[in-house]
């Protein structure tokens, strides 16, 4: 053990006659508080953020190959991609999977009730898993038979509104230029994203009804979504899929295609770096504030050690062990807490929130180690850093007046 340590855990230790014991107590409670405030921040913010990107991404995809001529999703210019271009994005580096896909705006009817809709039609190889995740009751219908399948899955708002269950007929009409074109469909399955703008509106069917409607053939789609391996690598991807796509095709992806939607959860980030500040601010405040008073209550202590040779180097050490002692407790305390919390609610999801309003009915939490250890080294740093002043009062001190004064 040096001798800055010895120092340290001889004469700095916390026993009730000391007068800083209360403030350094209450400096790692701060410091656990305020670390626990920022990882369950950061956890909450990626949360929420990847479930509104995966239901975003659910309804579509993150890269989308389609006609310049594409407008909206009501009526679309239809493209042929052959069997060697499919393979060639399918085994881009960075995607996982593609799938064709076609929209048809219409209108559902009930004998009370009308709701505008967009009909997404997909075939076999579309990744249901999103759905069937969501699904409520019934299940997802077949679209690998060789018949047309006229199921189709709806959501539970639709169900709600137009009081339609597993198993009934929906009347769907469609729009055909100037005139329209009905279509009659079995609700095999009903979902729930609780993402309002697209399940007041989406129903998923056979991508074969659209050809149909349309007068397309069989190897005419409205575009092919593409799904990427690693959401932060997406625009690299999607520049990969363009270097290897037709001049005439367009490549979007989810972030261009709903701009307002990526652009919110962009806004979360300035509220999480907000309470990062000022989280780190307060905890420096508190250790700051518990070396002062321990410098001020050991100053005779710093006197002697200066009339006996240490130099102000070893004893500002001597003090900075002690406070980085204090700093690791509320980290460590800060952390406990936090992985408790987050278990918690990842598991039970006891705080709930308005599905109206935030697209979901609870707290989501992403449980990622590094955020638990960058923010405790962040933590650290910031107040190792904030500690460099207040010990450099100890320079101050004379030995000659300290051991008068006593």
């Amino acid at each position: 053990m040096t001798f800055e340590r010895l120092i340290a855990s001889r004469f700095l230790q916390r026993n009730k006659s000391n007068f800083s014991r209360p403030l350094v107590n209450i400096a790692i409670v701060t410091i656990a508080l305020g670390l626990t405030v920022m990882i369950m921040a950061v956890c909450i913010l990626r949360g929420f953020k990847n479930e509104i990107t995966g239901k975003i991404v659910g309804f579509g995809s993150h890269i989308t190959v389609r006609s310049y001529g594409w407008v909206n999703d009501y009526d679309e210019i239809p493209i042929i991609m052959s069997g060697t271009e499919v393979a060639t994005l399918s085994s881009l580096q960075g995607v996982s999977h593609i799938q064709a896909y076609a929209y048809k705006g219409g209108m559902l009817k009930t004998s009370d009730q009308i709701q505008g809709i967009i009909f997404k039609g997909v075939d076999c190889r579309f990744d249901s898993s999103f759905f069937v995740d969501n699904m409520v009751r019934g299940r997802f219908f077949n679209s690998a038979d060789s018949n047309v399948s006229s199921d189709v899955i709806i959501s539970q708002r639709l169900s709600e509104k137009l009081k339609l269950d597993t198993g009934d007929k929906a009347r769907v009409y469609f729009w055909a230029g100037n005139n329209y074109k009905a279509r009659a469909f079995r609700v095999a399955g009903i979902y729930n994203t609780d993402l309002s703008e697209f399940d007041d509106h989406y129903i998923l069917g056979d991508i074969r009804q659209v050809q149909r409607l349309n007068g397309w053939d069989s190897g005419q789609v409205a575009g092919y979504e593409l799904i990427v391996d690693d959401f932060s690598h997406l625009e690299t991807t999607a520049e990969l899929v363009k270097d290897n796509t037709r001049p005439d095709l367009a490549v979007t992806t989810i972030v261009e295609d709903q701009p307002s939607l990526f652009a919110w959860l962009n806004l979360l980030n300035s509220n999480i770096a907000l309470i990062l500040v000022i989280m780190a601010v307060v905890c420096a405040a508190s250790v700051v504030s518990a070396l002062l008073i321990m410098i001020f209550e050991k100053t005779s202590m710093i006197g002697i050690l200066k009339t006996m040779g240490s130099t102000d180097r070893s004893i500002r050490r001597i003090f900075m062990i002690k406070a980085m002692t204090i700093v690791g407790e509320g980290i460590v305390i800060g952390n406990a807490i936090s992985l408790l919390l987050c278990l918690i609610q990842s598991r039970f999801h006891l705080i709930k929130l308005d599905s109206e309003s935030y697209s979901m009915t609870f707290v989501p939490v992403d449980i990622e180690p590094s955020y638990f250890i960058l923010l405790s080294i962040g933590t650290l740093l910031i107040c190792l850093a904030a500690l460099l002043l207040p010990s450099s009062y100890i320079a101050r001190i004379h030995p000659a007046k300290t051991i008068r004064f006593q």
